[in-house]
């Protein structure tokens, strides 16, 4: 009978692919969940410590502080093997996180001094520590699957792999319904735990398919320097193309996130009900995300293939960006968000991280981190930067609309490129290098 709802759910990934993808699973349920249960505390404390009008200037800010990181990260890809990067990356969030929750609670810089203030940088380092976790160790652990897998196997498994992350992502939000109850620095406490549990299965992985972890290690070229992910990034039109699915959808995102963030601060007055309205949002977009992983994913990658999915996403955005267009409220934007964000977990992500299959091991590790970390930060800086121009509600409701419109018709094309050369890289065996 389990034979039977695995082949009916993800076709035939056979028990071995089961047990290899559902380890990966495991895993990234603890990434996400984290991370899910960060955003809503992200956004709540910041608003509530720093001011929401300040929520644009984070994010650009976020984008000018990665690039360091990126840069240490492309470093630590040439000296450390590929699964213990999990090591010292979670190591060192799992400490920042605990030393956060630790100033929550201090009567000077944490909650108890409920007067918003620009200058206060505690909630700067929350803001921008977040920003970074969801840049940084969500692109490693794709790169990490990536190495460790083909094309066919992908397909497969990857489904498998989204669904155990949607488990993980209504779970975090589901705490962060709780913020009254549990706290926030306790919730904080949470998320330094969840981290700090990574490493060890990443290594209960490695022990149990050390093959397939050494499959990133397999290139026997020198180390190429921190810059050169962004230097094949720029030469290559192929990952150009996954720039540009990974990141637009980042852009429209941002517009429409910012307007329901506003109205949501105007709504609710403290910061534990901003977080219980944003976890709400994140149990939301996380179920359908987990039900379509469940009974979609798979289904219309094996039947309608990889580049009709690439293209599907974007039209479905243009449906929800012209549905808030005419019906602007809470609510209405509360369920464009549930839809977007479900269908780009479940159905967009699985199939832009397959993209990455046919490249080298510095496409996967070092281009991959300028996409999704610069790039996924630029998108957003962006859209912030369009959120910051109109400071009426309503006119940024209606030239925004006007702008994710025409992002759209540009998104379609890429799509359609990326996925075709894909598929014929696959074909004749090419690797993007």
């Amino acid at each position: 009978m389990l034979s039977r709802l695995r082949h009916a759910l993800w076709g035939d990934l056979t028990k071995e692919e089961f047990k290899k993808f559902g380890m990966l699973s495991l895993t990234f349920l603890f990434i996400i969940g984290t991370y899910w249960l960060m955003r809503p505390l992200k956004d709540a404390l910041f608003m509530k410590i720093v001011g929401k009008l300040y929520i644009p200037y984070a994010k650009i800010a976020s984008l000018f502080v990665l690039v360091p990181l990126i840069m240490l990260y492309s470093k630590l890809v040439d000296m450390v093997e590929k699964h213990k990067l999990f090591y010292v990356i979670c190591s060192i969030y799992g400490i920042l996180f605990a030393s956060i929750a630790y100033c929550l609670a201090d009567p000077v810089m944490g909650l108890s001094n409920n007067v918003p203030n620009k200058n206060r940088i505690l909630g700067w380092v929350i803001y921008l520590a977040i920003e970074s976790f969801g840049s940084l160790v969500v692109a490693l652990f794709w790169s990490f699957v990536a190495s460790a897998t083909d094309t066919s196997a992908a397909k497969r498994g990857y489904p498998l792999i989204i669904a155990g992350a949607q488990i993980g992502s209504i779970t975090g939000p589901t705490l962060a319904t709780q913020a009254t109850r549990i706290g926030l620095p306790q919730l904080a406490v949470i998320i330094a735990v969840g981290i700090l549990i990574v490493p060890f299965l990443i290594k209960s992985f490695v022990g149990s398919y050390p093959a397939a972890a050494a499959e990133g290690h397999k290139e026997t070229k020198k180390p190429t320097g921190m810059t050169e992910g962004l230097r094949l990034l720029l030469a290559k039109p192929y990952l150009l193309g996954i720039l540009g699915i990974a990141t637009l959808y980042e852009v429209i995102g941002t517009i429409l996130d910012y307007q329901m963030k506003f109205i949501a601060d105007e709504t609710y007055a403290s910061a534990e009900q901003v977080a219980e309205f944003l976890g709400l949002f994140g149990q939301s977009a996380n179920f359908l995300a987990l039900v379509f992983a469940l009974v979609g994913t798979s289904f219309f990658i094996r039947r309608f293939g990889l580049t009709f999915c690439l293209v599907m996403f974007p039209l479905a955005v243009s449906v929800v960006v012209l549905y808030v267009w005419f019906n602007p409220s809470l609510w209405v934007l509360f369920g464009a968000m549930v839809v977007i964000k479900g269908l780009s977990y479940a159905l967009n992500n699985p199939c832009k991280e397959i993209m990455y299959i046919p490249t080298s091991k510095d496409v996967k590790f070092k281009s991959k981190s300028w996409i999704d970390a610069f790039g996924g930060r630029s998108a957003k800086a962006t859209g912030s930067g369009i959120n910051a121009m109109f400071t009426q509600m309503v006119d940024l409701m209606f030239y925004g609309s006007l702008i994710s419109l025409g992002i759209v018709g540009f998104w379609i094309f890429i799509a359609l490129y990326v996925g075709r050369t894909n598929a014929q890289l696959v074909k004749e065996g090419k690797i993007i290098d």
